[in-house]
């Protein structure tokens, strides 16, 4: 039998260049004197994901050179200004050939979701019709958790800023809502003034 690690990939998009952020790349800020890159790395494997696959853009090569990444797949998002769109688009391109069956998705200006809820929504179930995302008090956040079938039309709809959400909106009946709000928090680092929680 296959173990869930050998099916299911995770997904970390971390391309964004911190515009907000005095154009700090959001990869290279650091928690714990730890890049978030690496911790997001970590967490994806703590979680299950055997394979982690890494969406680089703003200061890639600074990334590559600051941050632990080993046995990582690196894929370089040239266009990353563009928006989080052609990362994810990207992303499940460069999965498409490992023969895995899902991807979990995360984002990684999200430190406060780690590996508990990583795995939680890995376990909803991981096949290629797999369809669930966690939620925070009822409302849908990440990680997304995209079986294979799913990522011709999720990367169809990825333009721009928009990445799984008008996907997600459509197959609302098909998604499995998995509540992390006891084990994770949501939040965002954008603004020099999220910039505490990473104290």
């Amino acid at each position: 039998m296959t173990h869930t690690h050998d099916q299911v990939a995770g997904l970390l998009l971390a391309a964004g260049g911190g515009r907000r952020l005095g154009g700090r790349p959001k990869a290279l800020l650091t928690l714990r004197g730890c890049p978030l890159v690496e911790h997001a790395v970590q967490a994806l494997r703590t979680a299950g994901c055997g394979r982690v696959h890494v969406v680089l853009g703003a200061s890639a090569d600074a990334v590559r050179g600051k941050a632990r990444l080993d046995g990582c797949v690196l894929v370089d998002n040239p266009l990353w200004e563009q928006g989080m769109g052609g990362s994810l688009r990207l992303g499940l391109e460069s999965l498409a050939w490992t023969g895995v069956r899902a991807a979990l998705v995360c984002l990684v200006d999200q430190p406060g979701i780690g590996a508990e809820a990583m795995a939680r929504v890995l376990a909803a179930r991981s096949s290629a019709d797999s369809l669930a995302a966690a939620s925070y008090d009822g409302r849908r956040g990440h990680p997304v958790l995209l079986g294979a079938r799913h990522w011709a039309g999720v990367a169809a709809d990825a333009t721009g800023d928009r990445g799984a959400r008008a996907y997600l909106s459509a197959h609302d009946e098909e998604l499995t809502l998995v509540e992390c709000g006891d084990v994770a928090q949501p939040y965002d680092i954008d603004t020099e003034s999220d910039l505490w929680r990473l104290e």
